[in-house]
């Protein structure tokens, strides 16, 4: 008797929990009447052996699919998708934050990333093979991530987001396939370089490289200024941020202190293309509108790339430049992050402007 009450008890507890923890999400975002429900899963990328991690959230009360609130979300040149757009952080995820909202969101990881298939090569010494995962590659998987959605929802547009590498992913995927894209967000664009990058170096490529927690946290902080380093990232969320990432990585143990694998076929096409002031994509191809959205103190993707990009977007049907201040490449996870989710949002869910 007192076994089957405490089982029940623990039942009840669980599921206590379950709902408490549902519905913590969007009571951070400020739609407390609802809560978020999630699933990860993997699909077939286009290339046998290789399969793709993907992540649906979207709101529990939500049972009509539209191209106006699905979207997919993309990584950039190192991390994945989910340990940044979905880290909770004070109590939800950007990827809660959009859900919360009504939104039907998805993140996908390309090969060689998070928990999405790592191709042969990472499993030999970097310096045997050359660079793998390129644009190329990544445009197919994200095309992949998209025909998955649109079959699963039976929709016939989307709206993209990209950050950093990810938005020439996107980018390019929109420019090919403009009757598929519904909206067009590119967080930190990344265009013609004209400094030297962040990331990479100069020396010989293998197939991937190896990054460091102290190196991100480095590499995050340049360009801010020296007495708004302190409270630039509250207490706690670069741990979580490199814990959550580094742990995406089966290997990352090996090495003391651990590291983190990352494909180099985007450091390839930043020196053949980006570098070398050649457009990967044309953006008079993309029709969507189109948001182009940075921070102040951003080096890795600097203001002058968006500038240039925005003025070469002549064929959307409407664009807009928006520049957070006091934030970085990384303003996702900084103080300043609501104003880059308030923005975004915005741009998704506002109605076109009126035609004169």
């Amino acid at each position: 008797m007192c076994k089957s009450i405490a089982g029940a008890l623990a039942l009840v507890l669980a599921s206590i929990h379950v709902s408490v923890h549902a519905a913590t999400p969007c009571a951070a975002a400020g739609t407390t009447q609802r809560s978020v429900e999630s699933e990860s899963y993997s699909i077939a990328s286009d290339t046998p052996g290789i399969s793709l991690y993907m992540r649906n959230k979207r709101a529990s009360d939500l049972k009509a699919f539209t191209p106006q609130r699905t979207l997919l979300y993309v990584h950039g040149a190192t991390y994945p998708s989910e340990t940044a757009f979905d880290l909770p952080l004070d109590g939800m995820s950007w990827m809660d934050y959009i859900a919360c909202q009504g939104w039907d969101v998805y993140l996908v990881d390309l090969r060689g990333y998070g928990r999405s298939t790592r191709p042969p090569e990472m499993a030999q010494p970097a310096e045997q093979n050359p660079p793998i995962v390129d644009t190329a590659v990544a445009v197919r998987d994200v095309s992949s991530a998209v025909e998955h959605v649109l079959a699963r929802r039976k929709l016939e547009r989307i709206n993209l987001l990209g950050w950093s590498w990810g938005t020439s992913i996107m980018a390019t995927y929109a420019a090919g396939n403009p009757e598929k894209v519904q909206r067009l967000v590119l967080y930190a664009p990344l265009w013609l370089r004209q400094t030297a990058s962040l990331v990479g170096g100069d020396g010989p490529l293998g197939a991937y490289r190896q990054v460091g927690k102290e190196q991100a946290r480095k590499r995050w902080m340049t360009g801010v200024p020296a007495e708004k380093q302190a409270d630039l990232i509250p207490q706690g969320w670069f741990e979580a941020w490199a814990d959550a990432t580094w742990a995406t990585d089966p290997d990352s143990g090996k090495w003391d202190p651990p590291v983190l694998r990352a494909p180099n076929g985007v450091i390839k096409d930043v020196r053949e293309y980006w570098a070398a002031q050649r457009p990967y994509y044309d953006p008079r191809a993309i029709r969507a509108p189109t948001l182009l959205i940075h921070a102040e103190w951003d080096q890795d993707t600097p203001g002058y790339m968006a500038q240039a990009l925005f003025a070469l977007l002549e064929n959307a049907k409407w664009k807009r430049l928006v520049v957070i201040g006091e934030g970085t490449h990384t303003v996702i996870m900084e103080r300043n992050r609501m104003q880059l989710l308030r923005e975004v949002q915005l741009f998704l869910e506002e109605p076109a402007p009126a035609v004169p």
